[in-house]
């Protein structure tokens, strides 16, 4: 299992990719890491343009907690 992960920071977009059949497919969920939705990284990723990165952390693994990840 492999997945690849272009991440543009200026419009915090993540373009997630598995890579299957001698090609990829566009993914909304790591199967690196199951249960982790790209939408919650790019959340992430829009709230350190405004607060800190420990309060992102913070939210992050809160996040991770109640979704049970």
């Amino acid at each position: 299992m492999a997945e690849y992960w272009i991440i543009d920071v200026d419009q915090a977009q993540i373009l997630a990719y598995a890579i299957a059949d001698q090609g990829s497919k566009r993914i909304q969920e790591s199967q690196v890491l199951p249960g982790l939705k790209i939408t919650l990284l790019e959340e992430a990723l829009r709230r350190s343009w405004e607060t800190d990165q420990s309060q992102v952390g913070a939210w992050l693994m809160t996040q991770f907690q109640t979704k049970s990840l």
